[in-house]
């Protein structure tokens, strides 16, 4: 019964959501343009450790890059702030916040093509283990990166539709 009504919904639903205006953002797999446009990009280096794992996943979600048409630039803002406080001023909660200034800019004619921002943040628990505040921040920042690289890929992955589709 349950395959009887997912069927039904699936053969009505779907050919109706072709005329809202909705389309693949990766249409065509590697050979269409908005994967063109993406492996096109090569990202700049970025300073410090916050840098590295920002670069290495921008690099890891952009792919290959197949002649660098466009140059990624980025300028991250890394910051932890602790905001739980006990009565002997102790802090029992951190906040690692990892912002990024991006520009994509166009490599031959050296012009700014977009100009974004994208950030993301976590809560620490602060513990009685150094170490083990050490490494929630640096599991913060690792996850932190790949969200912002996320963000920056997917807005990066837009504009690459909307100009495809204004060029042709």
């Amino acid at each position: 019964m349950k395959r009887i009504a997912l069927a039904l919904v699936l053969t009505t639903a779907l050919p109706l959501m072709g005329g809202c205006g909705l389309r693949p953002l990766y249409a065509a797999g590697e050979k269409g343009p908005v994967a063109q446009a993406l492996g096109s990009i090569e990202v700049g280096q970025i300073g410090g450790k916050s840098g590295w794992l920002m670069r290495t996943a921008l690099v890891d979600r952009l792919g290959r890059t197949n002649g660098a048409r466009y140059r990624l630039d980025v300028e991250l803002d890394d910051q932890i702030l602790g905001f739980g406080v006990r009565t002997d001023n102790t802090v029992t909660r951190e906040r690692r916040t990892l912002r990024a200034r991006y520009k994509l800019v166009d490599a031959g004619a050296g012009t700014v093509l977009l100009d974004a921002t994208a950030g993301s943040d976590a809560g620490i628990d602060v513990v009685t283990s150094e170490y083990a505040v050490i490494a929630a921040e640096q599991t913060a920042l690792e996850r932190l990166s790949g969200e912002v690289a996320d963000q920056i890929v997917a807005r990066l992955a837009l504009y690459a539709s909307r100009t495809k589709t204004a060029e042709r």
